[in-house]
């Protein structure tokens, strides 16, 4: 097993090396670099036009700009030096885990991270817990009850929700419920009251939860239609196994079938996502939701990058989230093993 983990932190080197560069050609054609951000602000309007290693001529964002200023805010950015150089440049800092700087924040990436990660794990966090919490009792009860009223009204509700999109819920939730026209119960922006650390323990508690009620119910309502699904149709398929009529045979108790044997072997496909869905948790950010309620998360972090062209800012978030994203998935081939004895690792 552990060659087998070896050769997979191995080919990470290589499917990180691709995406980073296959992202970094494509930024070069991408119109408005940070230099034409940097140059419209000091002309007071928005700028659009070409990226940073197109041609300048005729780009009418440098227009009444001195040329002296514009090479000055080239070698602040570093965009002085070839592409490949900037590019190798890149590389050896993220073998150091140094993510650089951001153009426009003025501060370390991951100082932006950690900041901006607070409101990502409230969103993500709770969404997984409360998700998992009610789709899978819900998959367990909707397949032994296959085929009841209580299966078809809930199959109906369940892709109800899956149906509706998570910030058209997140509207509805805040004209309802905060200050629209009906009631105003919870608040509208942010994931905690400015006087926050001036309440006792328990006043903190209950703000939290109330400034967050809404953006997780409208994440929760549209997310647990999968897991209930795949619950459900995996206690079914193990329902109809042999053992199961075999155990029912004996004479086994119809309780002691389903969580002893049915529960047991049903719940493998749904514990190996679990290193997935807990660790993508503090990233799911939803920027949809995080706009519409004002919480300022790396969703919203993420976008503001790519349309300011904050390039530190856009690579070192995909670095981060890459090798996260690579690490969870061999966590979560290795999860069938641990689930699952019967899986065997082969060179």
């Amino acid at each position: 097993m552990w060659s087998y983990v070896l050769k997979r932190l191995l080919l990470m080197i290589p499917t990180l090396f691709g995406i980073l560069l296959i992202t970094f050609v494509v930024i070069q054609f991408v119109p408005g670099g940070p230099v034409e951000q940097m140059v419209a602000q000091f002309q007071g309007f928005e700028a659009g036009g070409e990226g940073p290693g197109a041609a300048e001529a005729g780009y009418r964002g440098r227009q009444g700009v001195d040329a002296v200023r514009v090479e000055e805010i080239r070698k602040l950015y570093g965009f002085d030096k070839p592409a490949p150089e900037r590019f190798v440049q890149m590389l050896g800092q993220f073998a150091r885990f140094d993510l650089g700087k951001s153009f426009f924040h003025n501060k370390d990436v991951w100082q932006l991270v950690v900041e901006k990660l607070p409101v990502s794990i409230s969103l993500g966090l709770w969404t997984f817990l409360l998700v998992y919490l009610i789709s899978v009792p819900l998959g367990i009860a909707k397949a032994v009850r296959a085929g009841t009223p209580f299966d078809t009204a809930t199959t109906f509700i369940v892709l109800l929700g899956y149906a509706i999109p998570s910030f058209v819920m997140g509207v509805v939730l805040l004209v309802f419920f905060a200050g629209g026209s009906f009631f105003q119960w919870f608040p509208l922006r942010g994931i905690t009251s400015i006087n926050w650390h001036e309440l006792s323990i328990p006043g903190k508690i209950l703000d939290y939860f109330w400034h967050i009620a809404l953006p997780v119910t409208a994440m929760v309502l549209g997310g647990f239609a999968v897991i209930t699904i795949l619950t459900k149709n995996s206690v079914l398929e193990e329902i109809r196994k042999h053992y199961v009529l075999t155990a029912r045979a004996k004479g086994v108790d119809e309780r002691r079938v389903l969580w002893r044997h049915v529960f047991r072997n049903a719940m493998i496909p749904i514990m190996t996502g679990f290193p997935a869905a807990f660790v993508g948790a503090f990233f799911s950010g939803s920027l949809l939701i995080e706009t519409l309620f004002s919480l300022d998360g790396l969703g919203l972090l993420s976008y503001e990058s790519v349309i300011r062209r904050d390039y530190p800012v856009v690579f070192g978030s995909l670095f981060l989230f890459t090798i996260i994203g690579l690490l969870t998935t061999l966590l979560r081939d290795l999860s069938y093993l641990w689930v699952d004895p019967r899986v065997k690792f082969f060179d």
